[in-house]
């Protein structure tokens, strides 16, 4: 069961269920009908991408050594890129063009395009606004333009609560890997400290549930849900520490938008 949750783990799929859940909501609170392409669009690019990113540079240094849950990766991927390509030719034009520039911020944040100064993973404090932003994108922008929606204030506010999310389980990432992360990379807690990193987190945590009320169709019943997951995101965020494991991450805080998006369909 363990070698079965490793590689539901490592080989991205919790991850892409996190964003595809993300989409899932984009849908739901636009009155969007529910589209396949785009969402399991997001599902297999999220796979193809996250490998991607972790695997390529230890490829490419060749200190990757193919065991079986590795070679059973890498079938993963090439099938996930497959389900990728054929949902793309599914996506309007003007999704497929946004697409690319998301493909783009991919090889800028994993290949070394511009060798002077390395790939966009290792610039200090960069790494968490693109993350940020690509799943602010991939999971709203993408489904509001393929479903041919204005960009209203809705939509902005919307966007801007998904980057708050994503800051905030980065930044529980960043606690839990403080040991591992090169000082170079210049993370949050190595420049603040744990306690400063989760007095930041607990903060963004106000912005992040107030942006609700400003929502032409606010409803009292979200505000519940969002309350909800604000206590589960303060209580990662109180217990995060360095000595966790990695499951604490990579499963359980990886596990918020997932839920979040049971909770939003069960209350409603």
């Amino acid at each position: 069961m363990k070698k079965i949750l490793d590689f539901y783990i490592h080989g991205s799929i919790h991850v892409a269920l996190a964003v595809y859940a993300l989409v899932r909501m984009t849908f739901h609170f636009f009155h969007i009908e529910y589209n396949a392409p785009m969402a399991f669009f997001a599902f297999f690019g999220t796979i193809v991408g996250y490998n991607f990113v972790k695997y390529d540079e230890l490829v490419r240094a060749k200190k990757l050594k193919l065991n079986f849950e590795r070679k059973a990766i890498v079938v993963l991927s090439f099938i996930s890129f497959l389900g990728t390509g054929y949902c793309f030719f599914y996506l309007s034009f003007h999704t497929q063009l946004l697409t690319l520039f998301f493909l783009g911020l991919t090889v800028l944040y994993t290949l070394p395009v511009f060798p002077k100064i390395g790939n966009a993973r290792n610039w200090a404090g960069v790494k968490i606004y693109i993350v940020a932003f690509c799943w602010a994108g991939v999971t709203l922008c993408l489904p509001i333009i393929n479903a041919g929606l204005p960009f209203s204030n809705d939509v902005w506010l919307k966007f801007c609560q998904r980057f708050l999310l994503v800051i905030i389980l980065i930044l529980i990432f960043e606690i839990i890997d403080l040991k591992k992360d090169a000082l170079s990379l210049q993370t949050v807690p190595q420049k603040l400290g744990i306690q400063k990193t989760k007095i930041l987190n607990l903060f963004l945590l106000i912005p992040f549930y107030c942006l609700e009320f400003f929502k032409s169709d606010f409803r009292v019943i979200q505000l519940w849900i969002n309350l909800l997951l604000i206590i589960v995101l303060a209580l990662f965020t109180l217990f995060a520490s360095p000595k966790r494991s990695e499951y604490y991450t990579s499963f359980w805080v990886e596990s918020v938008p997932f839920f979040w998006w049971i909770a939003v369909l069960l209350l409603n």
